[in-house]
């Protein structure tokens, strides 16, 4: 059970280099692995934008660097003078922080697995157990087949997270419920999602969690329905998206802006800013798809956990079949 104050999220490790307030606009440049249309990226790509059009920021961005050349793309953009880079280590940590300590005068803010460190490493990630649990409930409720399938990108703490808050969710209120469980080891192969999810289909999936995209196509051609995952695409599937859990990344990366414009930035972890309690993270439900019912239960648990009555369990171990 995660256990997070306001004091532990905005923590920063012992030490005392801080960078100098600065004046706006200041030069923030990102570094994404995958294009800017992937969802996980897409978030942090929108926060940005929303940032740079209120005048806050200017914003440049890299995307498809591929692992090896993430180190010197950092570090390129340390050199041009950057206030903040934000971007992903996951799969880069020990040279992240290697040009991150290079530069101490450059705030660097990386979706990682591990903590914060010093100079100047700050560290978030997308904490949306929270309304991914709902939607999960939303599944269970509304499947026929008792059966639901799930496809991810990596079996890593991150999206693990995420599954088993989903599948908690749909057995606490269906406990016949079974899953199907399929990670393509990509983040950005839509074929291959999709291909994974028509076998669970094959299988009686009469529901699909759609942790990658392609699932979704998969669902919309077979006439099911597909639990979105971090961003909203139920414009883009009208009848298909029963349910999504999104993640907002506005609260996290606004703070770090203002820390960086009032000198005060330093390494913390501003991960649990993707908390719903804090906007990070939402719950949406078509209404029109999902049986009244459901939809009250899932809204009342809702209203639950942003007045601190209840807690998404945080289990980072790889989710698995159960059928």
């Amino acid at each position: 059970m995660l256990k997070l104050s306001l004091a532990i999220a905005v923590a920063s490790v012992a030490g005392t280099h801080s960078v100098e307030a600065k004046e706006k606009p200041i030069k923030v440049a990102a570094i994404y692995t995958v294009p800017v249309e992937q969802q996980w990226v897409s978030r942090i790509n929108k926060a940005l934008e929303a940032a740079q059009e209120r005048g806050d920021i200017t914003y440049t961005f890299s995307e498809n660097v591929a692992n090896t050349d993430y180190e010197r793309v950092m570090r390129e953009y340390a050199e041009q003078g950057m206030d903040l880079v934000v971007g992903e280590a996951f799969a880069v940590e020990r040279a992240a922080r290697k040009v991150a300590a290079e530069y101490p005068d450059t705030a660097f803010l990386m979706g990682s697995s591990f903590g914060p460190a010093q100079p100047n490493f700050a560290v978030f990630d997308n904490w949306i157990h929270e309304p991914s649990y709902l939607s999960g409930m939303i599944a269970g409720a509304t499947t026929k087949s008792n059966v639901i399938g799930m496809v991810g990108g990596y079996a890593i703490p991150e999206v693990n997270r995420l599954m088993n808050g989903f599948m908690d969710g749909a057995t606490a209120v269906n406990p016949d419920v079974k899953f199907l469980v399929t990670f393509i080891n990509s983040w950005y192969d839509p074929p291959k999602a999709k291909e994974a999810a028509f076998a669970m289909i094959d299988k009686g999936a009469d529901i699909l969690y759609a942790e990658r995209f392609g699932v979704s196509d998969a669902a919309k051609e077979k006439g099911l329905l597909a639990i979105g995952n971090v961003i909203d695409t139920s414009q883009d599937y009208p009848g298909t998206i029963l349910s999504s859990a999104l993640w907002h990344m506005e609260p996290t990366v606004d703070r770090a802006i203002e820390a960086v414009l009032g000198g005060s930035f330093e390494p913390a972890d501003y991960g649990p800013y993707s908390f719903m309690s804090y906007g990070g993270g939402s719950f949406i439900v078509d209404e029109k798809l999902a049986p009244a019912d459901a939809v009250k239960a899932a809204k009342e648990k809702e209203q639950e956990i942003l007045d601190g009555l209840f807690r998404v369990n945080v289990n980072d171990s790889e989710p698995k079949s159960t059928m």
